[in-house]
C-alpha cells in the first residue's frame, strides 16, 4: 500500500503556489506509505538548454560546492549549483552524458535522481511531513507535480528505492501496487542494453516506458504497451514536460481518484488527499476506469 498524488496546474497564477498545495496533499497520505517520500516539481525554466540534475548525497558533510567546480573544471563549462537542504541541484549547458560520466568519476557517493529541463526530484527516507520540510518543497514553484509516500513491499528502503523513478530526461513515474512479472521483463531490457540502479518493481516500469517512447512512442501510447506487457494490481501515474497521465490494470484494485476544475487537475489515492485543495466543491470528481489512459496536455 502507497499514496500517489499528481496536480497540473492550468492557472498560471497557482504556479507560485505548487509546493503549498501538493505538501498537504502528501502529508494526509504519511499513513499509506510512512517510509519513504518523494516529489517530482516540473518548473517553467527560461533557458530550454539549461539540464538540471537532481543529486542525491550518501553520507554527511559532502562538499557541494567544491563538486559543482570539479565538473565545471572537467567539462569546461559553467555549473549552476542549487543546493536543497541535505542534496543539491547542478544546471549546466554541458552533454548530459559527459555531465553523468563526471559524476560518477569525481565522487561515487553522489547518486543522480532525476535529470531533464523542467524537472526537479526530491526524495528521502521519512514521512512526508519530514521530508517535504527538509527539501523546503512548500515554498516551491512550478506549473506540475507527482508526489508519493511509500510502504515497502518487495525492497529495500533506502533513498534510491524511493519514488518518483526518473529514468530519462524529465520523465518521473510513480507507482501504487505490485508487478508479478517484472523480473522478466527486467531481463529481456538487460539484454538490450538498460541498466538499472535498483531491484525495485516500479524502477522496471519507469524504464520500459522509457524504453517505448525512445521508439517512438508517446506517453499514452507507452502507457497503452504497459497495460499489455505487465501482469499484476496497479496504478501508474507518470509525467512529462507536456502530459500527465494515469492508468489502472484491469481489476483497478489500486484506489485513485481525480479532481479536475477550471484551475486545475489533480489526483490522489484517496480524495482526503483533495478535499482541502482550492474550489474543491466546484470540481468534476471521478474515478478512473480499468485500463483506460487518461492524460491531460498542455
Amino acid at each position: 500500500m502507497c499514496g500517489i498524488v499528481g496536480m497540473r496546474l492550468k492557472n498560471p497564477e497557482l504556479e507560485r503556489r505548487l509546493g503549498e498545495l501538493v505538501v498537504p496533499m502528501l502529508d494526509v497520505l504519511s499513513s499509506r506509505g510512512p517510509d519513504s517520500t518523494g516529489v517530482a516539481i516540473y518548473g517553467r525554466e527560461a533557458d530550454p538548454d539549461l539540464t538540471k540534475y537532481s543529486l542525491v548525497a550518501h553520507g554527511d558533510g559532502l562538499d557541494w560546492q567544491r563538486l559543482a567546480s570539479g565538473i565545471a573544471e572537467h567539462l569546461g563549462k559553467p555549473v549552476e549549483l542549487r543546493q536543497r537542504g541535505p542534496d543539491a541541484v547542478l544546471a549546466t549547458r554541458a552533454d548530459p552524458d559527459a555531465v553523468i560520466r563526471s559524476l560518477g568519476e569525481l565522487d561515487p557517493k553522489v547518486r543522480l535522481a532525476g535529470f531533464g529541463s523542467s524537472v526537479e526530484v526530491f526524495k528521502d527516507v521519512g514521512s512526508a511531513g519530514e521530508v517535504c520540510e527538509r527539501f523546503g518543497i512548500p515554498k516551491m514553484a512550478g506549473y506540475q507535480a507527482i508526489g508519493h509516500t511509500r510502504m515497502a513491499t518487495e525492497s529495500a528502503v533506502t533513498t534510491e528505492h524511493s519514488h518518483p523513478f526518473v529514468v530519462a530526461r524529465d520523465l518521473a513515474l510513480v507507482h501504487n501496487g505490485t508487478f508479478s512479472n517484472y523480473a522478466s521483463i527486467r531481463r529481456r531490457l538487460s539484454a538490450e542494453g538498460v541498466r538499472f540502479e535498483t531491484d525495485n518493481d516500479s524502477e522496471v516500469a519507469a524504464r520500459y516506458i522509457a524504453s517505448e517512447m525512445r521508439r517512438g512512442l508517446d506517453l499514452s501510447d507507452a502507457l497503452r504497451s504497459v497495460l499489455k506487457t505487465f501482469d499484476g494490481f496497479y496504478t501508474l501515474l507518470v509525467a512529462t514536460p507536456t502530459a500527465i497521465a494515469v492508468v489502472r490494470d484491469s481489476f483497478a484494485c489500486k484506489p485513485m481518484v481525480v479532481a479536475e476544475t477550471e484551475d486545475y487537475v489533480a489526483m490522489g489515492s484517496e480524495y482526503v488527499a483533495l478535499g482541502d485543495l482550492p474550489f474543491i466543491e466546484k470540481a468534476a470528481v471521478f474515478e478512473p476506469e480499468p485500463e483506460e489512459i487518461y492524460s491531460w496536455q498542455i
